[in-house]
């Protein structure tokens, strides 16, 4: 099944977000070559594709995984969420319909 997972960064935490990027970004790499990423990205603070020093106020990211425990434990073992970049972490089962 898949599921919904957006982490909601804390303030001030850019410095720990980019510190911990390449290892978040590792295990996303490595959902979409087991064929279970289906999308990933942050949110930025501003309306704009470089938020600059304001930073994100956090990431959104859509996977396969066996069960809604599995998606939890995924997200809990997250690099940001580690590094204390979030602050809160949803979890939730997700149904694509589109496109």
């Amino acid at each position: 099944m898949w599921y919904a997972i957006e982490g909601h960064d804390g303030e001030d935490v850019l410095a720990q977000r980019q510190q911990a990027r390449p290892q978040h970004l590792a295990r996303l790499v490595a959902l979409r070559d087991a064929g279970r990423l289906l999308l990933a990205g942050p949110c930025p603070r501003t309306d704009a594709d470089d938020p600059g020093p304001a930073g994100y106020s956090g990431s959104i990211v859509v996977a396969e995984f066996g069960s809604l425990e599995e998606a939890r434990a995924w997200a809990d073992a997250d690099p940001y969420a580690e590094a204390g970049v979030y602050v809160r972490v949803d979890v939730r089962p997700f149904r694509p319909v589109l496109p």
